[in-house]
């Protein structure tokens, strides 16, 4: 006899993300994201950060703002929040640090080295809520919190992805 379901034992990928927030004159710099599927969000710039290269997540966070926008920050602080999905069915848990830019220079240029990032701008902050209702919940919930309240105090938002299919997969947030 045979048991009811099959057995997974495939390993987890683990992300580790830096997203900055990074503010001027004329809003929030946004960088619109082309995803494998083709469809296209919006998202404050940054990236995946390989810790293991000797390579400090502030100082992948300004690498990745620079390479997709062409902004070099030269002061951040943080983490302002982090967000960390747990996606068990799609085999994945990210972790993500987002920094809040105290001090940048530089002119917008999209020329993102990884091909993702195919737009940015500064979106006044009123719009910025519109820019993000295409993305993914454990990205434009906390943006919008930030962006509402503009906490000083660090927050984690836990996020839980049911499902083994990207497109069907139900969001839940986990509280505490």
């Amino acid at each position: 006899m045979h048991g009811g379901g099959a057995c997974q034992n495939r390993p987890v990928r683990e992300w580790l993300v830096a997203s900055g927030i990074v503010e001027g004159p004329d809003g929030v710099l946004l960088v619109q994201n082309r995803r494998r599927n083709g469809s296209l969000d919006w998202s404050t710039p940054g990236g995946v950060i390989e810790v293991h290269e000797g390579e400090s997540i502030v100082d992948g966070l300004t690498r990745e703002v620079e390479e997709e926008t062409g902004i070099r920050v030269t002061e951040w602080i943080g983490p302002v929040y982090e967000v960390e999905a747990v996606a068990e069915g799609l085999g994945w848990h990210l972790r993500v640090e987002v920094h809040r830019a105290v001090a940048f220079e530089g002119e917008l240029l999209v020329d993102d080295p990884d091909g993702i990032v195919v737009d940015a701008k500064f979106v006044p902050v009123d719009d910025c809520g519109v820019h993000l209702e295409a993305g993914r919940e454990w990205v434009r919930e906390p943006l919008g919190a930030w962006l509402a309240e503009r906490f000083s105090d660090s927050r984690t938002y836990r996020y839980r992805l049911d499902g083994d299919q990207m497109g069907a997969i139900t969001v839940v947030r986990v509280h505490g």
